[in-house]
Formats: structure tokens, C-alpha cells, sequence
């Protein structure tokens, strides 16, 4: 039976990854912290701190991976269409000699590539929510999709 301490520990560790939209890294630096504090003191902490990071790293991974994809394709389209002309108007903006025609297919997968990134990002919230909930009912939670990094 876990004590009231453990899984008030272990939903702040699952609730520390929310801080990375004030601190930049805080979603790895606030888990490792409490995390190796409480690893050896108490296995459901150990457990939740290992989902957590683990979970996080998968993240991280994914995103590099869209990343890779899309980014290149938007410089790739861009590039192909620099002898583009910009006219300012007096109440337009107007761009002109910008051909989409011969990059659909490319621009749909870049777009893809950065809609998969919003709703990963959008189930990653609702998904810490859920573990955090879970921890404070000491109940043990693994997130889906995750890869092992930390055994």
C-alpha cells in the first residue's frame, strides 16, 4: 500500500512535465530531479518516475522525427520558388510567381507532419492529466506509445 507521501510524489513528478510551457526543458529537468530523489525510497515512485521520463524522451524522439520531415520540405518548397515577387500595394500584400502546383504532394506531408506534431502535443496534456490522476489514486500507469529508454 502505497502512503499518501508516495503518490503525492508521484503525481507531481507526472505533473512537472507541464512546466515546460513556462520553463524550457522543465518537462525533463523537474522529473529527473524528484525522480532520483525518491527512486531508491519507494518503488511506485520509481515506477512513475521511469513512465514519466520515459514518456517524455518518446516525445522528444517523435517530434525530432516530424521535424526532420517537415522541415526540410517547407525549405525545399521555398527554395524552389525564390524568384518570387512580393508587391506592396496600397492596401494589399501580393505575391506573385509562388507555384503550388508542382508541390502538393510534398506540402501535404509537411502539413501532416505538423498537424501529427499539434495532436501529439494536445495528447501529451490530457495524457500527464490522466497519469497524474491515476498516481494520486495509487494506481500504477504505463502511457501508451511509449519506448522503454529507462528499465
Amino acid at each position: 500500500m502505497e502512503t499518501t507521501s508516495e503518490r503525492n510524489t508521484a503525481t507531481f513528478t507526472h505533473l512537472s512535465t507541464l512546466s515546460q510551457y513556462i520553463i524550457p526543458f522543465g518537462n525533463y529537468i523537474f522529473p529527473i530531479l524528484i525522480w532520483t530523489s525518491y527512486k531508491d525510497k519507494s518503488e511506485f515512485v520509481n515506477h512513475h518516475g521511469k513512465q514519466t521520463l520515459n514518456f517524455q524522451l518518446s516525445l522528444l524522439l517523435y517530434t525530432l522525427v516530424l521535424a526532420l520531415i517537415a522541415i526540410p520540405i517547407f525549405i525545399t518548397v521555398f527554395l524552389q520558388n525564390l524568384p518570387m515577387e512580393a508587391v506592396f500595394n496600397d492596401e494589399d500584400f501580393v505575391i506573385r510567381n509562388f507555384d503550388f502546383h508542382g508541390n502538393i504532394g510534398l506540402l501535404s506531408v509537411g502539413i501532416t507532419a505538423v498537424l501529427l506534431f499539434g495532436v501529439l502535443k494536445f495528447v501529451e496534456f490530457f495524457l500527464v492529466i490522466y497519469a497524474s490522476i491515476k498516481a494520486s489514486n495509487g494506481e500504477l500507469y504505463k502511457y501508451p506509445l511509449t519506448i522503454p529508454f529507462i528499465k
